[in-house]
């Protein structure tokens, strides 16, 4: 009896000896990709002179971390976007963007192309 118990407890612990060593393969397959994701998101730098800052209020929004934070990703990733925040309390949009690249009328689309076309509406943009 004692046998079989001890044959179990080595196959137990060479069972989680060999999944961690797994996990641990793994997750270096996964960090190269992901340092790999964020080096391709390095955006040019704007000349000063193109340099351009613009706010706008954004109606539709019903939730911080879903319509604010997809909104702001959605700006950020824009090419020749440098900054952008949304804030859901105060429903506004900043964002700093070159003036070459983008405009009021191209970040109007994005902000409205994020929702269905009709649920989020930019107005009084400064």
């Amino acid at each position: 009896m004692k046998i079989i118990k001890t044959i179990a407890i080595l196959v137990f612990a060479g069972a989680v000896l060999l999944s961690c060593k797994q996990n641990t393969e793994v997750a270096e397959k996964i960090i190269p990709h992901n340092e790999q994701k964020e080096s391709s998101k390095i955006k040019k730098e704007i000349a000063a002179e193109n340099i351009q800052s613009a706010s706008f209020k954004i109606e539709g929004m019903t939730c911080a971390m879903g319509c604010a934070k997809t909104i702001q990703d959605e700006l950020t990733d824009l090419e020749g976007v440098q900054t952008a925040e949304v804030d859901f309390d105060k429903k506004i949009a900043s964002v700093t963007f070159d003036k070459t690249v983008q405009n009021q009328e191209s970040l109007t689309k994005i902000v409205q192309a994020t929702g269905d076309g009709s649920t989020y509406k930019v107005s009084e943009f400064k």
